[in-house]
């Protein structure tokens, strides 16, 4: 429903494990919200504490507040627990302490595909060909901590966020070395997943299988920082190794999502991981192994991919997300 308040203001928030963002959601602003601040986690005993502070040095106490907040958990019951961060607290009462007209939360994830059809140019890259057709489904995967998946569908005009786990289907090598790989990891997992490749974990994982599977005179383990690095300035050839498998793997598990939701309107790699070598991957396997679907590799030779590299996506979906439903 359109608001019947148009003086109120729209706070969003994007809340990780170490920072929150927090700022105004505006319609009219180049970058869709303003009045940013950034607020380390560790410093404050829960979530409240920050919201009023920056409500009350921003002077908005005596303001109409609808709130949209991303956090990187579930939000569907009233009572949110944060995966990184010892807070627990009920939406109602959060709504109830800081006196806020609407609250709503979404994950982290659903903020950051909500913020896709808003995105310029300039924040973000193409990897490869393809255009996108307008209005058509469009997913987004981002190896970071874990992998998360989120796809949106166009109703009416109007984005929706379909989100779920799908970091968590059952890993598919493609190539003899990746099922050697999956040999390797099955040694010490019950099951393996597409997370397990594709996440900071997943990289260094990448990289102590193949260790083991070429027999190399090498550290037997290393950071996902330590191996991209090395990978990208030539100084380790299993580190090279490692970084081209799992841009194969990326490559392979995005064009899964193009077939699975009929991506036309663009397949985008989010999380904080891919955009450190971008470059890389442009000279990857990735759009190969994006578009090798056997019969139906037209669907993905036409998707075009993207690397999301605005800095700040979950305030912009927040954003995106609070500014739609006001004008429904």
């Amino acid at each position: 429903m359109k608001s019947n308040q148009p003086s109120a203001l729209n706070l969003i928030a994007d809340i990780g494990g170490t920072n929150i963002r927090i700022a105004l959601a505006d319609a009219n602003a180049e970058q869709k919200f303003t009045h940013i601040e950034t607020y380390r986690c560790a410093d404050f005993t829960g979530l409240s504490e920050i919201l009023a502070l920056y409500i009350s040095n921003q002077g908005f106490h005596d303001k109409t507040i609808n709130a949209c907040l991303a956090i990187a958990c579930p939000t569907d019951q009233d009572i949110i627990s944060m995966t990184n961060l010892p807070w627990q607290f009920s939406q109602k009462a959060l709504k109830t302490e800081l006196n806020l007209s609407s609250l709503s939360f979404i994950n982290d994830y659903t903020a950051i595909a909500m913020a896709i059809p808003l995105l310029n140019e300039q924040q973000k890259v193409q990897i490869g060909t393809g255009k996108a057709k307008t209005g058509m489904p469009i997913s987004v995967c981002g190896p970071g901590t874990g992998l998360g998946v989120a796809n949106l569908v166009n109703i009416n005009n109007q984005w929706h966020c379909i989100s779920g786990e799908g970091g968590h289907v059952d890993f598919a090598p493609v190539s003899d070395e990746e099922i050697q790989i999956l040999a390797s990891l099955k040694k010490i997992k019950e099951r393996v997943s597409y997370e397990q490749l594709l996440s900071g974990y997943g990289l260094e994982q990448i990289y102590t299988a193949l260790v083991e599977i070429d027999q190399v005179d090498a550290p037997a383990k290393l950071s996902a920082q330590q191996i991209s690095e090395s990978a990208k300035n030539a100084s380790c050839a299993t580190c090279n190794k490692a970084l081209d498998t799992f841009c194969k793997v990326l490559g392979s598990f995005a064009g899964n999502l193009a077939l699975t939701s009929n991506s036309q309107g663009g397949v985008y790699i989010a999380g904080g991981i891919v955009p450190r070598f971008i470059d890389y991957v442009q000279n990857s396997q990735f759009r190969a192994r994006f578009e090798y679907k056997g019969r139906l590799s037209n669907i993905p030779k036409s998707t075009p991919t993207f690397v999301i590299t605005e800095p700040q996506p979950g305030l912009l979906g927040a954003a995106a997300y609070i500014l739609q439903q006001q004008s429904q």
